[in-house]
């Protein structure tokens, strides 16, 4: 047990220091996108100017979906204002480029955009607080709820382990668990390959994820709904150990300890991936959630399996429940907004 605490200190020291470097790569990428978006709607004036509309059109197009989607979520949660304001330049000067309007129609909406997009990088530069602590908090609520039932379902299979006298499965069991462990960053890779080379509208392809993740997660908030779920699964979980203790095989209880945590392991990995979309920029604090989250998980685990202690786990479930209901609420919108983009 004393190993498992080291590793658990050992991975939420890491993985915030793993993380930094990616998140202020973001930031300067997001930045870099908005010099690049500036550079397009330029290049679509200048196309305009030479009498060829089309070109000018898909260059301020792709300005918007190439770059400044880049930051729009983030962005979002730091000056929604600044986002929707930007959002209707963007379409005013690709309407005034597709009507035909006047040349110095069309560079007062280019110009009005520059300044817009200047104000972006500006904001993109500040060190806001809102948006890191949002971020923060759902990261730790996702994993660490997740967590604490995946704990509780251990838990609850060693216990019936040692009622049934067979506390000498307890090592098959435990590599079901370490493999279902391997499989969640398995899934995990897999769905972000799946969502970087996947032949259909990125904009469809992050609405559907975020809109089955917000099904999920009412599902899971609710915690009258999720305690009559959680009690089912228990008594499902002791059937199982006991069918796996009278078949005596190895590989039974190898499966029992797979089954029992990988469900989470899948449940999580959909979230962050949700997440991920919702708080592009973020990643810092989406990390640092996680690393949060993983001490949490180490102290409360050690207290229920190795020291056998009653937790008040109960009131600390509804609160990540209501935190992850906020969420639903903000992945929904999100997934309002990749319909609308695509």
């Amino acid at each position: 047990m004393k190993r498992v605490a080291l590793i658990v200190v050992a991975l939420a020291l890491l993985v915030p220091a793993a993380a930094h470097a990616s998140s202020g790569n973001d930031l300067e990428q997001g930045r870099h996108q908005m010099t690049l978006a500036t550079q397009g709607v330029t290049d679509a004036l200048d196309a305009y100017k030479a009498g060829d509309r089309a070109r000018a059109y898909t260059l301020a197009r792709n300005a918007y979906l190439d770059h400044f989607e880049f930051v729009e979520v983030p962005l979002r949660l730091r000056n929604p204002n600044l986002v929707l304001d930007t959002e209707f330049t963007f379409a005013e000067l690709r309407n005034h480029i597709r009507s035909g309007d006047s040349l110095s129609t069309v560079r007062g909406s280019v110009v009005k955009l520059r300044h817009q997009l200047q104000d972006v990088d500006r904001e993109l530069a500040k060190k806001g607080i809102a948006a890191p602590i949002i971020a923060f908090l759902f990261s730790f609520s996702i994993l660490f709820r997740e967590g604490v039932e995946a704990v509780l379902l251990i838990a609850i299979l060693l216990g019936s382990l040692a009622a049934g006298s067979a506390a000498n499965y307890k090592k098959p069991l435990g590599i079901g668990v370490a493999a279902a462990g391997v499989a969640t960053l398995a899934t995990w890779v897999l769905a972000t390959v799946v969502i970087d080379i996947a032949p259909v509208n990125r904009e469809l392809l992050e609405a559907i994820t975020a809109l089955i993740a917000v099904a999920v997660l009412i599902v899971v908030s609710f915690w009258l709904i999720q305690r009559l779920e959680h009690r089912r699964r228990m008594e499902f979980m002791r059937a199982r150990t006991a069918a796996a203790i009278a078949s005596g095989t190895t590989a039974a209880f190898i499966g029992l300890g797979f089954t029992a945590v990988y469900r989470e392991g899948f449940e999580t990995v959909l979230f962050y991936q949700a997440l991920a979309l919702f708080a592009k920029g973020l990643g810092l604090y989406v990390w640092l959630g996680i690393a949060a989250a993983i001490a949490a998980l180490g102290a409360v685990g050690y207290a229920i399996i190795g020291l056998g202690k009653k937790l008040p786990l109960k009131p600390m479930l509804i609160t990540g429940a209501s935190i992850l209901l906020l969420l639903s609420i903000a992945f929904a919108g999100n997934a309002v907004r990749s319909l609308q983009s695509a």
